[in-house]
């Protein structure tokens, strides 16, 4: 039985009422969303058994069983290294930025795309980079540290004008950043070069389509990187 709560809930997250689903189910020539799903899914795929869900919540129900599962989790110490990292975020930026819905509500319910405000946030995090190192321009994004990296040698593959097959990856880069790299060249049959810079790019004669470096390390080590950038620079290639 669904309470009153519950339907009020419904309502404001579903937007098509009773009445506008049958409007839209004569129109396409079905009389049921079920006749639809038949009409319309391969049988091969179709599921035939009832979804095993719940009966409907009211928003407040929803939010104390969200509440009482969030309190499973054990809070472990964190180490420094692999891009994880302890932070202290002030009460300001989490009151008006983390926990403002105008900074991270979707335009619409049903669209993955964050807010105006998310961009508004990345132009202000861009300004703020160029305005302490200097930059002429400052780029920022909602990609994660991998799929970023495998995101730019993607590009320099694109661009390579040598027919090279070989990337330069230093293993002082996260695991999950070389190991989304690997799969995201795999198809490409690119050939991964990954070592410690200091000692490997000395050896690397041939052409390579570009190299990927890490500062800090993966295990939060701070070196240098000066010669390493010297040297893939010297090949003419792009370094990320």
């Amino acid at each position: 039985m669904i309470d009153d709560n519950s339907k009020e809930f419904i309502r404001r997250h579903i937007g098509p009422s009773d009445e506008d689903q049958s409007k839209m189910l004569a129109t396409v020539g079905y009389k049921s969303l079920n006749d639809l799903m038949i009409g319309t899914v391969p049988e091969k795929i179709l599921l035939k058994d009832e979804l095993k869900i719940d009966v409907p919540m009211s928003e407040n129900d929803a939010l104390k069983k969200l509440k009482s599962i969030s309190k499973k989790n054990k809070i472990f110490r964190n180490f420094i290294g692999m891009g994880y990292y302890n932070s202290i975020t002030p009460n300001v930026i989490l009151r008006n930025i983390l926990e403002n819905p105008g900074w991270y509500t979707s335009y619409t319910p049903y669209q993955p795309e964050v807010a105006q405000g998310r961009l508004e946030m990345l132009l202000n995090f861009q300004q703020l980079i160029i305005d302490l190192t200097g930059m002429d321009i400052a780029n920022a994004s909602l990609l994660d540290e991998a799929t970023a990296a495998s995101e730019a040698v993607g590009l320099s593959q694109r661009l390579d004008k040598s027919n090279s097959k070989k990337v330069f990856i230093s293993n002082n880069c996260n695991p999950q950043t070389i190991d989304l790299i690997k799969t995201r060249t795999e198809p490409f049959g690119l050939d991964l070069i990954i070592g410690d810079e200091k000692n490997e790019l000395p050896k690397i004669k041939e052409d390579i389509i570009c190299g990927v470096l890490s500062y800090p390390g993966t295990l939060g080590d701070i070196t240098d990187p000066s010669e390493s950038i010297s040297q893939i620079h010297k090949k003419k290639v792009k370094l990320f």
